[in-house]
């Protein structure tokens, strides 16, 4: 959290996962077509308070602030998302499992 005291910064890095890289994708995607700029993202991630913080990942906050900044500017309704999750749910828990599906 901003101004807190919060020990040493990890100087480790990681491979990003496929779904990471699609985060960073949409962000770029969204704002180069002004659905949001970084204060509104910036906006939702302080809004989510210490909570998210401290059980969400980085980019688990990230796609929250992006999906809720994508919402506020009319990119879809919280309706079309609930729908289009509930279609790719059926396909299955999986790249695999989806693959066998059609």
């Amino acid at each position: 959290m901003g101004g807190d005291a919060a020990g040493p910064v990890p100087t480790d890095q990681h491979d990003f996962s496929l779904w990471e890289k699609r985060v960073d994708a949409l962000m770029i995607i969204g704002s180069a077509k002004g659905y949001f700029t970084v204060d509104g993202l910036r906006r939702v991630l302080e809004d989510m308070g210490k909570d998210a913080f401290e059980s969400m990942t980085y980019y688990e906050r990230w796609i929250a602030s992006v999906n809720q900044n994508l919402i506020e500017g009319g990119a879809y309704t919280t309706a079309e998302l609930a729908e289009k999750m509930d279609e790719v749910a059926k396909r299955g828990a999986t790249y695999g499992d989806a693959a066998q599906a059609t």
